[in-house]
């Protein structure tokens, strides 16, 4: 299960979310109180494993913009969460190395999101950050797309809501912090290890059956 901390403001919180196993942390560049400056953004991705995937999010920026700031930055990722045509979606992804398109749940436009080009795809609530929860009946995208799912997610809700929706990876946000921007290393550890126990554990073959009939 990929799991993404949104809404970094400091190099405490990105490292506290990489050492507790998030595989992407966020870094939100539109208006909001998580909303970070790009120079702030680049010396914390500096800090950051190169494995982990750094993201930065907009929302109705000119495409242009987008490009040039998750480049400048050294982010491995943009998320488009505006409201961005497929043809300005594409061109992002053509010049960048990934891209998260995000749609409110239930929204006419996620029946064309394969239109889009982005690599991952994901509901969120109507309003991104809030904290609200969305009817997880209307989480559906295409055949083929990954999904991830956003929108109200928390340590006590996420199991669910995997069990519920079977999504690529989940996007949390307001529901592992103390204040906005602000994370909670309880809710941020809690959140993770629930997220990554609805992981399939991977088949290991013993080093020999329970019975050889060369024991015989």
């Amino acid at each position: 299960m990929f799991v993404k901390i949104e809404g970094m403001t400091n190099e405490a919180d990105a490292l506290l979310a990489v050492a507790m196993g998030a595989d992407a942390v966020g870094f939100v560049f539109a208006p909001s109180p998580r909303q970070i400056a790009p120079g702030i953004a680049s010396d914390i991705v500096k800090r950051l494993p190169t494995e982990v995937m750094t993201v930065g999010v907009f929302r109705d920026e000119a495409p242009a913009r987008v490009v040039e700031i998750v480049n400048t930055v050294g982010l491995r990722a943009a998320q488009l969460h505006g409201h961005e045509t497929a043809d300005q979606a594409r061109w992002v992804r053509e010049r960048v190395p990934f891209l998260f398109q995000a749609f409110p749940a239930g929204a006419p436009a996620v029946a064309r999101a394969a239109d889009y080009g982005a690599d991952v795809i994901i509901l969120d609530a109507p309003s991104p950050g809030s904290g609200q929860i969305f009817d997880w009946a209307l989480a559906e995208v295409p055949g083929g797309l990954r999904l991830m799912l956003a929108g109200g997610l928390t340590p006590d809700n996420v199991v669910e809501a995997i069990a519920r929706v079977h999504p690529w990876g989940v996007d949390v946000a307001s529901g592992v912090e103390k204040s906005p921007g602000v994370k909670d290393p309880v809710k941020v550890r809690a959140f993770i290890k629930a997220a990554k126990s609805t992981e399939e554990p991977e088949y290991e073959p013993t080093a020999r059956a329970p019975y050889d009939q060369d024991d015989a």
